[in-house]
Parts: C-alpha cells; structure tokens; sequence
C-alpha cells in the first residue's frame, strides 16, 4: 500500500513564532510505541523517499543492544513537523528495569501517548508509566494499538483503561482523555473504531489530536534563561551534549551560563553550539527558544539533574527523583587463571574509571566500592538493567567477575524489609498448574485471577524480588516459552522466608586444560553439558549442571586410553548433545552464593569462588581458605 505522507509546512524562518509540542510515548514493553514514531517520522516527509530509513523498522532504536533484544533501553527524543508545528517526541523504554530512563526524561514533556495493546490490555509497566505521567499532570491521549489482531478486545481493553486511569488520577481533569485506535505497523490510526482495520488511512488523526489536546510548553520567554539537564550525550568533535527542555528565556552562542546543584553553584561556561532536532539530525541553531527539546554545548562538567541558567536567575531546579535501586551485585577484577587473555581492559582502576562514567547518563544505577573486596557494589533496578550495562561493557573490550544478585533490604522501625514486585502472568490455561506449582515454591501471594473465553488465564501475584530471582528462565523453560510475564515493584514489606533452592547441582572441572570429547560422555551421562570439546578449562570452573542436587567435580580433559586390544566398539563415533548456552542475563540468574560469573569479550564462564575442592570445603566448614 502506498505511504500517505501528511500535510507538513516547511521550517519556520522565525523559530521564536514557532508552534511547539513536547509528547512522551509512553507504554509496556511491546505495545508497539516505537513501531508508531517509525511511523510519525516516514509520514511527516523526515526522510527523503529513497532514505533507508523509509524501509527500517524501529529506527530510534539504533543502539545494538536494542536491536537484539527488541525492547527500547535509551530514552531517545526526535521531532517532526505537522502543518506549521514542531512535535518533539521523546520515546521511552517500557521495561520495568529502564524505569529510571522514564522519570528522567518525562520532565520534557507537556503531554504522553499511552500505548496500550489492543489484546494484551494495561498491564505492569503500563500502570507504572502512567503514574509518572500523572505526577507531572501531563495531559495523556491514549492510542489502542494492535487493533488488527486475532485476538483483540478494543472495547473490554478501554473499560480496563478506564478502570487504570481512575485508580491513578490525582484530579478530575485527569479522566478526560482522548481515545485513538492504531495499526501501528501499518501506520494507521483512527478517532473511532473502525469496522474493518484494513480500511484505508494513515496517521492525521493522530497529529490532530497532539496539536489539539497537547498544551503548549509554558514559560516566558522574556526571563533570564534556564534549562534542567535531562540528557547528555557525547561527540568526539564538539564534546559533551546538555540536553533539556528550555524552561524560560532563550539561550543562543556566546552566551555565559552557570551550573547549578538546585541552588548552589557548581560552575560557569561559555556556549560554544546550540542544536534543535530536526527528524533523527542535530541541527545548530541560531537561538534556543522557550518550550523547545534543545542540546548545547560548551563544558564538560555537567551531569543529568543539574541546572544551567542565565548568571541573572542563579536558581536551580529540584533534583529529579529516581526510584531507588531494588538489586546489587558485585563487580571486581577476573581472579581466573584465564585473566587478561580476552580483554583490553580489565584492572579496578580501568573497571572504577568505566563505572564512574556510566554514572553520569545511567542514574538509575549506583556504584560504591566493596567494603570487603577490591570489587565494586553495582546497584540497579533489576536484573536486565544490570545485565545490559555489563553486556555494554563487554563489548567495549572489558572483563570483570559478577558475583549473585544480592536484594537490598531496609530497616523500618527496626524491622527488616526487602522489596516486593507484583508479577502478571498471561498464558494458556492448560499451564496454570506449573504457575502455582512454581509460585508456591517462591512464597508467592496469589492477588487476582481469572480466565477469559479464548482460554487465557490471567493470574497476578504479590512476591518478593529475593524469591522472584531466576524465575523468568525458570517458567520460561517448563512452559516452552509461551505466555506473558510483566513485573513492576510496589513497595517495601517485612522478609519472608527464602525459597528453598530449586536448582540442580553442578559439575565442576577437577583439572586445568582442554576438553575433550571422550570426558564429556561422562559428563552427559551425569548431566547437561556446558562445554563442548577442545574448550579450555581450569580447575574450579563450572562445565556442566548436575541431574541431582550435589555439586561433583570429574575430569572434563581425559583422554582414552590407547591399548593394541581391539574392542568391538572401539570405532563407534563419540555422540554428544550440544552444549546449553546461557545469556549474561540468564547465567547471572543461575549463579549460587559460592559462585561467579566470568565475563569476558569472548566468553562467559561459570566458576566457583574459591577454584580447589579443598577451599571449597574449608569454607563450608567456616575455616580460611588457603
């Protein structure tokens, strides 16, 4: 079908007369808001027709991590212009663990889309986004996406957002929304429910309802500038990037600004660059105006949540709030013998100097050093959103060794609590057993359930993150990886008891060398195998998981034995299953308390912390180890 490209009206000569409106696309995770910006940009003219963009898919989603996983984990803005105004879109990741990327950049916006699944309805995420939205009194148009498919339920999906919206609206203005239904994929969107969503259209309705319903960025323009820092970004060329909405006054080359924590001043610059967005590109620009998404550039010493301003106005902004850390681990320097061989960097000081950096864009995330190791605490929002930053670091050249994910507890009243999430899980009925097999081995407390028509079962349970630990890959084996599984976290409450350990034994290495295919029939025979043959190993490293609950070391290097006697299976061909090959994400939910991850560019290996039987066994009996 050919593209309808929309009504647009060229770049205004006067910037300072321009029509602004600053949108958040907002959403669970696979909703489909990223499929919608691909389609806002190819409709608005933002590419030339013979661009590749015109045939990419998710086109903000550029980082590599991104691609692969298909979740959007940066918040990223753009623009695009419909008739005589300028849309700046910030799109947000809708994964619970990226949680801190929404509360940092929703201060940019004066309104949201809400994009919710025409099947799927709201689900965690989907209450977590539209909670910030409503703490800022953005003003939400809510777009039912996905409208196309087998299995939607527009009109029962709409009750429920209705239901959402009540339970979270701090005012009555807040229940009057606009309702959009999409096809996001094919770039369609109406203001009713279409009869037939294969009908023609395209995307004005949707740019008529943000123009209509989405106000106008405040502020006057005739103050002294100020800005809060959303966003950095960083050029090899022109430096760092300070990133933010314009609040009041306008900011143009030359110009001296100060730096402020709230209302202490941390520093003063000179503006070298000022860049508006234009589509996907950076563009400099003569001024930056109040209500305009903008970066600048000119030091080096700024972070997110500060405040740049005109030296006339020396006022800060409040600190942006981020939702407290929920897990921690620890990173150190590899201690395997294999250390150094995969890497360029790997030392405490290059892991301290990589950390610290990532300090500066990623705030959900806080790093100390380890009181008891020459490690770090890394501390983050969840498992994903510690598993990406050491996959991003892994692929810089870094290795490190990561010990088990470590809840962080609070004392309130001098009582103990630990965070607890609320877990969703949309599958077949059929599988409903294996759920409440699983959650009652987890401690889990079952909050609602019920069964729709087309056989699905939705069950929502209240559980602590100690004891949900390891169980996405867990559920995800045992049900074949079908179903939906979505968390959010909701509070602090007093410990319960751990789950007993569900898993299995494993088979660890007894010496250091090459595997070999005739040991790793031994293996199999007591297990899953890790490795496959000629892989190095050393003593203490983990090849295999065990078919009983004990941990056992063998020989994954034995050879056979040659001998002149002929053996009536001497010829038959060595048959080995393919070794199980974990994710960094899915090894980091395997590892026990006496164990580590080994990260390198290469590899992942899984070990024991201390590397011979004997250590291991003086540390089980509370002795040193040598």
């Amino acid at each position: 079908m050919p593209r309808v490209l929309v009504p647009v009206t060229p770049f205004l000569t006067s910037i300072m007369d321009q029509d602004i409106r600053n949108i958040a696309i907002i959403a669970h995770v696979d909703h489909g808001k990223t499929t919608l910006v691909d389609g806002m940009l190819k409709q608005t003219h933002t590419f030339r027709d013979n661009q590749a963009e015109m045939q990419a898919t998710t086109i903000l989603d550029s980082n590599d991590l991104e691609r692969e996983k298909g979740i959007t984990i940066l918040a990223k803005n753009t623009s695009v212009f419909y008739k005589s105004t300028k849309i700046n879109i910030v799109d947000t990741p809708g994964h619970a663990d990226f949680s801190g990327e929404v509360e940092r950049v929703i201060n940019m916006a004066d309104g949201a889309l809400l994009i919710v699944d025409a099947a799927e309805g709201p689900l965690p995420q989907t209450h977590f986004v539209l909670q910030k939205a409503m703490e800022h009194n953005l003003t939400v148009i809510v777009v039912i996406n996905k409208i196309d498919r087998k299995d939607a339920r527009p009109k029962e999906v709409l009750n429920e957002v209705e239901e959402l919206f009540l339970h979270l609206a701090h005012h009555e203005g807040h229940l009057n929304f606009p309702v959009l239904y999409a096809v996001g994929r094919q770039e369609k969107v109406w203001d009713h429910l279409p009869e037939n969503p294969d009908e023609p259209a395209n995307l004005i309705p949707l740019f008529e309802a943000i123009v209509k319903h989405i106000p106008q960025p405040t502020g006057d323009h005739e103050k002294p500038f100020k800005m809060l820092v959303t966003t950095l970004d960083f050029d090899s060329h022109k430096g760092k990037f300070a990133i933010g909405k314009v609040s009041q006054g306008h900011v143009a080359k030359g110009d001296s600004l100060v730096i402020l924590d709230e209302n202490s001043k941390r520093g003063a610059f000179r503006v070298e660059n000022v860049f508006t967005s234009e589509g996907l590109k950076r563009v400099p620009a003569e001024i930056g105006k109040t209500g305009d998404i903008i970066a600048i550039t000119g030091t080096s010493d700024i972070s997110i949540g500060q405040t740049i301003a005109d030296p006339a106005d020396p006022t800060g902004f409040p600190k942006i709030q981020i939702e407290e850390p929920t897990l921690k681990v620890l990173v150190g320097p590899n201690t395997s013998p294999f250390a150094g061989k995969e890497s360029k960097f790997g030392t405490p000081t290059q892991l301290a100097d990589r950390l610290t950096r990532e300090l500066q864009t990623n705030i959900g995330l806080k790093i100390e050093p380890s009181p008891t190791s020459n490690g770090f605490l890394v501390s983050g929002r969840g498992e994903l959103h510690i598993a990406v930053l050491l996959e991003t670091m892994r692929r810089e050249g870094f290795e490190c060794q990561v010990g088990k994910p470590q809840v962080i507890v609070k004392e309130i009243d001098g009582v103990t609590h630990e965070p607890y999430e609320e877990l969703t899980i949309e599958l077949d009925s059929a599988l409903v057993g294996i759920i409440t097999e699983e959650m009652g081995k987890r401690h889990g407390e079952m909050l609602d359930t019920h069964t729709n028509d087309r056989g699905v079962t939705k069950m929502v349970y209240k559980i602590s993150t100690r004891n949900l630990l390891g169980f996405r890959g867990d559920i995800m084996t045992k049900t074949r990886g079908s179903g939906i599984i979505a968390t959010r976290i909701i509070g602090y409450f007093p410990v319960t008891p751990k789950k007993a350990k569900a898993r299995n034994g494993v088979l660890i290495s007894m010496e250091s060398g090459k595997s070999t295919g005739y040991a790793l029939t031994t293996v199999q025979e007591r297990g899953r195998a890790l490795i496959g043959p000629g892989v190095p190993v050393y003593e203490g490293m983990i090849i295999g998981i065990n078919n009983r609950s004990e941990d056992i070391d063998m020989n994954a290097c034995r050879s056979k034995r040659l001998t002149n006697i002929h053996s009536a299976n001497a010829d038959v061909a060595i048959q080995l299953d393919p070794p199980l090959e974990m994710s960094l994400e899915q090894a980091l939910d395997f590892i026990e308390d006496d164990e580590l991850l080994e990260i390198t560019p290469l590899t992942l290996r899984l070990r024991k912390i201390h590397l011979s039987k004997v250590n291991r066994v003086r540390a089980s009996r509370g002795a040193d180890p040598v």
